[in-house]
């Protein structure tokens, strides 16, 4: 363990991240606890403790902490155990760099979505964050509707053309809710291909398909405990409406290759910006699952249909560029 950590700390220092050894169970915890660390990287077998002990120790901490579990080829079980107790992933040793750094990207970007709040126009908050824009009535309907539905589990669709801030109006709920100390993770739908994007949701066994050399996690198994967020939610073909249709329903997933299925809790936040009533009359959405999503709607208006807040973006982007 010792030659592996030294050489993730000489990868990692050479692109210039700063990096934290522990070399035990107690060490690595002992870091959590005085301040603010991005990601771990930790093997299952450590000194002092198993990596499920300290994982589970960490998370009272920091339940936001992310942290990759590593493991030998034997110990995969038990790193997807893990996962149950809210690893962010695992990587199975031995490894390419390359996959560790596909992970961090991946990682980073998720810690972003789950640290930086959404603030609601006139909030009154001192706290850092990206702001949501408008005191315009359409708006400020927009805001009740976010604080009567964040705290429960209640499925959310979110409708709006491109660029209405979808995506800003689902993180707004997730950091208002019971779930914020839990994963956040954002899947676009329309940006993965048909063929991949099964994979992603619901992770695969190895040799589900030629290029399957590994056991993969999915987001909705990945997610568990926390928000899942289906942008483009419109673009998904039949077969995996089905699927989804399925979580929303039974509360499982069933990995490509596999027969096993696999209780998940996750509250999905989806969005479109097409009409699903003219695609289900055309037959490419489904009725039951669109009933199952749209159980609260939400309508983000376009800036022509709420001009009023014009000053304010102009105001808030001006006062954005003179801070940079």
């Amino acid at each position: 363990m010792t030659r592996v950590r030294y050489s993730l700390k000489r990868a990692f220092v050479d692109r210039k991240f700063q990096v934290r050894e522990a070399r035990n169970a107690k060490e690595t915890i002992d870091l959590v606890r005085r301040g603010k660390i991005d990601l771990i990287f930790m093997d299952i077998r450590m000194a002092g403790a198993t990596g499920l002990e300290a994982l589970k120790e960490i998370k009272k901490i920091n339940p936001k902490q992310l942290v990759v579990i590593m493991t030998a080829y034997g110990t995969t079980d038990t790193a997807i155990e893990a996962m149950k107790f809210g690893a962010f992933d695992y990587l199975e040793k031995p490894f390419e760099l390359s996959k560790v750094w596909q992970l961090v990207e991946k990682a980073l970007y998720v810690n972003k979505l789950m640290q930086e709040k959404v603030v609601l126009s006139g909030e009154d908050s001192l706290e850092e964050g990206e702001c949501i824009i408008g005191k315009s009535i359409k708006m400020q309907e927009v805001y009740k509707l976010i604080g009567k539905i964040a705290p429960s589990d209640i499925t959310v669709l979110i409708r709006g053309e491109s660029g209405t801030g979808k995506e800003l109006v689902a993180r707004a709920i997730y950091h208002h809710s019971k779930r914020k100390d839990a994963p956040f993770l954002v899947v676009n739908c329309a940006a993965i291909p048909e063929t991949l994007l099964e994979g992603e949701l619901f992770g695969y066994e190895k040799g589900a398909f030629t290029d399957a050399y590994m056991r993969k996690i999915g987001k909705f198994e990945q997610c568990n405990g926390g928000t899942i967020f289906l942008d483009e939610v419109g673009d998904m073909n039949a077969s995996l409406q089905a699927k989804v249709l399925r979580v929303l329903q039974e509360k499982e997933i069933t990995r490509l290759g596999s027969n096993i299925p696999i209780k998940v809790d996750v509250r999905i936040i989806a969005a479109t910006n097409k009409n699903l009533e003219e695609l289900m009359k055309k037959g490419l959405f489904r009725e039951d699952l669109y009933c199952r999503l749209n159980v609260v709607s939400i309508n983000l208006p376009p800036l022509r249909e709420r001009k009023e807040d014009i000053p304010l973006l102009v105001d808030y982007f001006l006062k954005s560029i003179a801070k940079n």
